[in-house]
């Protein structure tokens, strides 16, 4: 995963990007609120984690902006010091999904992300074909079926294609893009999520006659957006 991590204390944000970054995610660490929203203006990312006590801006401000700004559903895992049932429900109130108490532990955390992410994903099971009407993705043969036509695609723009429409709806940097499905770091050259998001837009005819769109955000990145009514269909 791609996480973006809310931390000011610095040893607590290296022990934390540690643990994240042994079991395969990716943590980007933010040390002020105002730094990781301008960051969320161009970028996202998987899950947030959000400490409360911040020299600026607070934890409490930095999610109800979120909320209230972009409205997607990425969890959000806050981290406190505060422990009483006031300052937990004022927590979860402003848009958090979960909360862990100050100091925190290894093993918790993990548990806890774990959680959040069987409940706001969807696992790809390599052995059955998952259908996004029309589309059905086929990961035996790296094929989507979409009518009475069928693509067969690269390992990599499967991969793509799979990410994409189990997101979609939600706005996906470039950066988020690349880390999640080439692996790489997102600052390096992004131009290969551009060529190869052209190249699904023609092989799988994505458009609003097949009841999709896929958008490109500017200074961002890209929204699959799934259509309520089909151009030219029948009310």
């Amino acid at each position: 995963m791609r996480i973006a991590l809310l931390e000011d204390d610095e040893s607590t944000a290296d022990i934390i990007q540690l643990w994240l970054e042994e079991k395969g995610d990716v943590c980007h660490i933010f040390g002020d609120g105002p730094n990781l929203l301008s960051t969320l203006s161009q970028d996202s990312y998987d899950l947030l984690i959000l400490d409360w006590e911040l020299p600026t801006t607070s934890g409490i401000e930095v999610t109800k902006y979120i909320r209230e700004k972009y409205g997607y559903n990425t969890p959000i895992l806050f981290t406190t010091g505060r422990d009483s049932e006031e300052d937990i429900v004022t927590a979860l109130e402003s848009g958090a999904d979960d909360y862990l108490i100050k100091p925190i532990r290894k093993a918790e955390l993990l548990a806890r992300i774990n959680a959040l992410v069987r409940r706001f994903t969807q696992s790809l099971n390599a052995h059955s074909v998952i259908k996004y009407e029309p589309y059905a993705l086929d990961a035996n043969t790296f094929t989507v079926y979409h009518g009475d036509q069928s693509a067969t695609l690269t390992s990599k723009e499967f991969e793509l294609a799979e990410f994409l429409f189990r997101n979609q709806g939600r706005i996906l940097s470039r950066g988020h893009i690349l880390e999640s499905v080439w692996g790489q770091r997102s600052d390096l050259n992004t131009r290969t999520v551009d060529t190869h998001i052209s190249l699904l837009r023609k092989k799988l005819t994505i458009n609003p006659e097949n009841g999709w769109r896929l958008n490109t955000i500017y200074r961002h990145g890209y929204r699959l957006e799934k259509l309520n009514k089909v151009p030219n269909e029948p009310a």
